[in-house]
């Protein structure tokens, strides 16, 4: 007895009254159903016409391959190897499905930075084109009343006409000047005297602990590079100086650029906050320094073009009063300037053919000033008679960096060579650090407004816990380049160390903090 349809014995027959053929039950009852006519003669038939057939059980004969142990092992593993077989090309379509689906997310999250960028720039052209002629007309009574000033770098025609002769006239560090300085001096070294660690100083705990938590991209990208940055003492702002011409002023707590200042022709060297009357100082490659006045809706004016360095300026740094700033350059002088009317009290200079001037910072005291040179020289000045009154020697390369301690004691110098650390009091170099090697400077150093620690800055960032003369500097922690130009610039410490602010050869700044935003105190 075989079935018609299948071929084999079936498990519960019926035959056909109208055939005489022998089906399966459940093909014949399916094929009815969906054609309503006998599957092999053709006729028309209903269930009506099947009749079931009473036979004994039908036992199915065992294959061959069941018949003998061998077979059934043999059975077994060729169904085992078909599932492997079968496990491993899903396992291949999951992996190309992954990949795929990585490659999309990638695409997608340039695409949205690409878009993002492309629209900030496109804003901040258009806020520069939106400022209206009206109000630079309307400011120009006020401007002229006390000296020229300027809207985001336009520049001021009389400070463009300064000649040769108005430059040479200075007058000079006047008796007053004298002893505003000494008195600051005298007052700021007793305070320091008397003043402990702050108790909101970050611990080395929480610096150890530090990671990248933002990275903001500030500068254009056809010059990336940022060459320098520094930190209002009392505002959580950050300004940044490009090799793009433009210095950037940053709010750090909301993550926007307050202002953009354009003006200089060549890349921004040197940036620098005044706290007194909101002012800001920047100097450039193009041989100028500018200062910067601060307006009621955010953005800054430039207020004076300094023109009085014959090659392209390095540095700036800003006397203890708050009431004068210095400039250096490389053209072998340095300036010394009144920041309320931008005018050069006196130029000091070298014989000429002497290597130019790369750094320049005062002490926190404002009693001397100290400077780096091209032919890796440190020259230290006293403020009062701009007389040279020290020289320290040994660093290789020119002198890129140069930081005060807050105590007052010592002094950081970096070159190609690495980072010196010199001793004030003895006037000797007491400890070197030579992080990088030979074909890698190290760009920046600075201690922090505790005086607590040391941040170096080359081909990564690694901050120094500040010891003494006779103890160990220990490392606290490096930070990585992340920037992927190997080229760390400028590091700069935020308010009692909650925060440092790194840049490098790329158009981002990056800052580097507590991951949950919180930083126990040291005595807490």
């Amino acid at each position: 007895m075989i079935c018609a349809i299948s071929g084999e014995a079936p498990e519960e027959p019926v035959v056909s009254k109208k055939s005489g053929l022998l089906f399966e039950k459940r093909l014949v009852e399916r094929h009815i159903k969906d054609y309503g006519k006998c599957p092999v003669t053709g006729e028309p038939l209903t269930m009506d016409d099947i009749m079931p057939v009473k036979t004994n059980k039908v036992v199915k004969t065992r294959p061959l391959q069941a018949a003998s142990l061998p077979g059934l092992l043999g059975m077994f593993q060729n169904e085992w190897d078909s599932l492997m077989l079968s496990n491993f090309a899903l396992e291949q379509q999951l992996h190309t499905a992954r990949q795929e689906l990585s490659h999309a997310l990638y695409q997608h999250d340039a695409a949205c930075r690409v878009i993002a960028r492309l629209k900030k720039e496109r804003d901040e052209a258009m806020a520069l084109l939106a400022q209206p002629q009206v109000e630079r007309q309307t400011s120009m009574p006020e401007s002229n009343a006390s000296g020229p000033e300027l809207s985001n770098g336009k520049r001021a025609h009389d400070d463009e006409e300064l000649d040769h002769n108005a430059k040479k006239m200075r007058q000079g560090v006047t008796s007053d000047i004298i002893a505003e300085i000494a008195e600051c001096n005298a007052m700021l070294s007793q305070q320091r005297k008397r003043r402990p660690a702050p108790e909101t100083l970050a611990p080395i705990e929480a610096l150890q602990s530090y990671t990248q938590v933002s990275s903001h991209p500030l500068h254009k990208t056809s010059k990336p590079g940022i060459l320098s940055a520094d930190i209002h003492p009392s505002k959580d702002i950050i300004a940044t100086g490009g090799v793009d011409t433009n210095a950037v002023i940053f709010d750090r707590t909301s993550g926007q650029i307050l202002s953009t200042l354009s003006g200089h022709s060549k890349k921004v060297s040197g940036v620098k906050f005044v706290p007194r009357d909101d002012i800001f100082v920047t100097c450039s490659a193009d041989k100028t320094v500018r200062l910067w006045k601060g307006q009621e809706d955010g953005n800054y004016n430039c207020a004076h073009i300094l023109k009085d360095h014959t090659a392209e300026v390095q540095a700036v740094t800003v006397h203890a009063t708050h009431k004068y700033f210095a400039s250096a350059s490389l053209d072998n002088t340095w300036c010394f300037y009144d920041l309320s009317s931008g005018f050069c009290l006196t130029q000091v200079g070298d014989a000429p053919g002497t290597a130019g001037y790369t750094a320049a910072a005062f002490h926190p005291d404002g009693l001397i000033l100290g400077t780096g040179t091209t032919d890796a020289l440190v020259r230290i000045w006293d403020v009062k008679t701009q007389s040279n009154v020290a020289k320290f020697d040994g660093h290789v390369g020119p002198v890129t960096a140069i930081s005060f301690s807050e105590n007052g004691y010592f002094l950081a110098t970096a070159a190609q060579d690495g980072v010196k650390l010199w001793d004030l009091r003895k006037l000797k170099n007491f400890r070197n650090f030579a992080p990088y090697d030979s074909n890698t400077p190290t760009n920046s150093v600075e201690f922090d407004h505790s005086g607590n620690y040391l941040a170096i800055a080359g081909s990564d960032v690694r901050v120094y816990h500040v010891a003494n003369v006779k103890s160990e500097w220990n490392l606290i922690k490096t930070f990585p380049d992340l920037s992927g130009t190997g080229k760390t610039t400028c590091v700069k410490f935020g308010a009692d160390a909650k925060y440092i602010a790194v840049g490098s050869m790329d158009r981002n700044l990056r800052i580097f903090g507590s991951a949950d935003g919180s930083v126990t105190s040291a005595d807490s």
